[in-house]
Parts: C-alpha cells; structure tokens; sequence
C-alpha cells in the first residue's frame, strides 16, 4: 500500500492551495472596500478612501535661508541679564515657602531615622545563643 502523501491527488491539490494563497495574498487592498458589512467589509461609517496617493513630505529639501539676522553678543547679555533678574524675583517670592517646605522635609526625615533605629532582636526561643550552632 502506498502512503498517502505521495498520491498524486493531494500533492496537486496541496500545490494548488498553496498558489492560490500565494496569489491571493497579492490581491489589490480595495476589495474589502466592495465587501457588505456583513461579509468582513468596511462599515458605511468609514470616510471614503482619497482619490489621491499619499504626498510624502520633501525630506531633502532645504528650509529657507534666515530673514532676521541672530542676535549680537550685546542683546545677547541683556537677554541673559533681564531672564535672572526674573529669575531673582520668582526666588523671592517663593523662598519663604522653599524654606517651609525644607523644614517639614528635614522633620520628616528626622523622625524617620528616629524610628529606624536599629532595635535589638529578641533572643532566640530554641535555647540558643546568637550566631551558628556549635559544633559537638
């Protein structure tokens, strides 16, 4: 008796299933566009597709050369001088709460340490002292 896997009957038809997977997986992607709902289609709801592809964005294209010309050194140093003398102002008002806020943070780490330290452990209840046992 032959095996089953060499009848020429299941090898053409296996073939067969094979190519028209194959093929069918280069169908063009509109078909589900054609499709009802309820056979696997896009619902009505759905926008409609663009007529046209989508227009990737010019990556090598170069941005357009400056119209205003960048700061000088003196405009600079203003800037840098008016943006800390904003940032003194914001420091004023908020130190006061700067200084509460570290108080209650050093309290809080004070009464942590308070109550993490190290206890005693309590003696052991096999009748031995602490460390390993002894040897006989």
């Amino acid at each position: 008796m032959r095996p089953a896997f060499l009848s020429p009957f299941l090898a053409v038809s296996g073939l067969a299933i094979v190519l028209s997977l194959g093929l069918g997986g280069c169908a063009s992607g509109g078909m589900f566009d054609q499709l009802p709902p309820v056979l696997g289609g896009e619902p009505d709801s759905l926008p409609k597709r663009p007529q046209t592809g989508y227009q990737f964005p010019a990556v090598h294209d170069m941005p357009p050369t400056r119209t205003t010309a960048p700061m000088s050194d003196s405009e600079q140093v203003r800037l840098e001088k008016e943006l800390q003398a904003a940032r003194d102002r914001q420091n004023a008002l908020y130190s006061e709460d700067a200084e509460k806020a570290a108080a209650a943070a050093q309290a809080a780490e004070a009464a942590k340490a308070a109550s993490a330290a190290k206890k005693k452990p309590a003696p052991a209840k096999n009748g031995q002292t602490s460390g390993a046992k002894t040897n006989p």
